[in-house]
């Protein structure tokens, strides 16, 4: 159970990815999220001492979020093509569900990679993340379902394709309903990705 200070900092979180995804990281400013959550600006920064901090936070806080999602489908006794397929649902789920993750890490944390430099470089910020897509990979290596390639090869073209899709959706460019492309789309990675 999380502590009282705990959870008035998920709360901040929460608050500030709304905020972020609406308006834009610089944009919105540390009494907008303040005032979004009935608290003082000066309180706010007694959990976080600057929105570069807090925005480092919300890459962390997405990429467990994820990470989980994704070790959970990492546990189960299924193929590597099932496991592919779960991934682009639990990510396609999200973006549903919780457009402001998907959005932030889109539009924020890819686009604006100046603001991540300082403690949060290359993927350390969303570590839990990339370290379960790198054993789903791994072990589809391992049990002679995936081929062995560079991992940032294959990242690029599992991610690509799903916050390409999520990107169309969001735009209302897509004809169907995102979750409509889910076979399509894990038949198209796996064969990419297989053997």
């Amino acid at each position: 159970m999380l502590s009282k200070k705990e959870q008035r900092k998920e709360q901040i979180i929460k608050g500030a990815l709304s905020l972020f995804s609406i308006k834009g990281f610089y944009n919105t400013t540390i009494p907008d999220i303040a005032s979004a959550l009935s608290m003082s600006a000066g309180n706010l920064y007694n959990y976080f001492k600057s929105k570069d901090i807090l925005a480092k936070e919300i890459i962390h806080y997405v990429s467990i979020y994820l990470g989980n999602k994704i070790k959970d489908i990492n546990t189960q006794n299924i193929s590597t093509e099932e496991k592919t397929k779960k991934i682009i649902e639990v990510y396609f789920e999200t973006a549903l569900s919780k457009p402001e993750m998907i959005d932030y890490f889109l539009r924020i944390y890819l686009s604006n990679r100046e603001i991540f430099l300082d403690g949060c470089e290359g993927m350390i910020c969303v570590n839990e993340f990339v370290t379960e897509i790198m054993i789903y990979f791994e072990e589809g290596v391992k049990c002679g379902d995936l081929r062995d390639q560079d991992f940032f090869s294959a990242f690029g073209l599992f991610m690509g394709y799903l916050g390409g899709m999520v990107f169309l959706n969001g735009e209302h460019i897509l004809p169907k309903k995102l979750d409509e492309y889910i076979d399509d789309i894990s038949y198209n990675i796996y064969k990419a990705l297989s053997v």
